[in-house]
């Protein structure tokens, strides 16, 4: 069964969100605040495929709920609700180790297109998991190798810790090693067809993937910028 938390302290849109989900199949476990959906995750662990998660809660606040399961569990799928005017909220929880943001008000179809992407990339991840190693699904590039059977990435044979999103960029990068790619390109790619975001999800993703491999940062010699366009992956 797909299982999903919602953590919502406003009742009637937890009740709107709860509603939409198990129309579509999903089983939902519900908290109204940080502290019980972290009582839920330590019950529950990686049964959670996915987790919603409001940035304003009391007790503990959404972003940190994020940063503690990305810390427990690499593969389970995170969204963040947000309101407009919590811009710089919206880039800290991606870069905490959220997967994607919804703003409110949001439709339906909007929740359940966000909700279905991420799902199915954890469910692929969960598949991989099960499947033993297989050179013929290693991509390599210099001192990096991807395993697209484990759904790993080593540098110099230490492991790098990626969330599925990350993963699928790494993947779409190490395929077209030196091509330039656009950002919708590559917002197409990995987060879907009918993606209702923003492509600024790209490049919060970029950043987050820069820290955990580049050398220095703030001066990358691999996932590269191409200006005016997007990025490109240097060997």
């Amino acid at each position: 069964m797909k299982k999903v938390m919602v953590a919502e302290d406003e009742a009637a849109i937890r009740e709107f969100i709860v509603i939409n989900l198990k129309r579509s199949g999903y089983e939902v476990l519900e908290a109204e605040n940080g502290a019980q959906a972290l009582a839920l995750y330590e019950e529950y662990g990686t049964e959670i495929d996915m987790a919603v998660l409001d940035i304003m809660m009391p007790e503990t606040d959404g972003l940190t709920v994020c940063r503690t399961l990305r810390e427990k569990d690499k593969n389970i799928g995170i969204i963040m609700l947000t309101a407009k005017t919590q811009e710089m909220d919206k880039i800290t929880g991606l870069m905490v180790g959220a997967d994607d943001y919804v703003t409110k008000p949001f439709s339906p179809s909007e929740l359940m297109a966000r909700v279905d992407a991420i799902y199915r990339r954890v469910s692929l991840n969960k598949a991989y998991a099960v499947k033993p190693k297989d050179s013929a699904y290693v991509l390599t590039s210099g001192d990096f190798s991807l395993n697209l059977r484990n759904r790993t990435l080593t540098k110099n044979g230490r492991p790098i810790e990626l969330t599925q999103v990350e993963f699928q960029i790494m993947e779409y990068f190490l395929s077209n090693q030196g091509a330039a790619l656009d950002r919708n390109d590559i917002l197409t790619r990995v987060w879907g067809e009918n993606y209702f975001g923003e492509d600024k999800v790209v490049d919060v993703n970029i950043r987050r993937l820069r820290m955990k491999i580049e050398d220095v940062p703030s001066n990358p010699v691999h996932l590269t910028t191409v200006w005016g366009m997007g990025y490109k992956w240097v060997p």
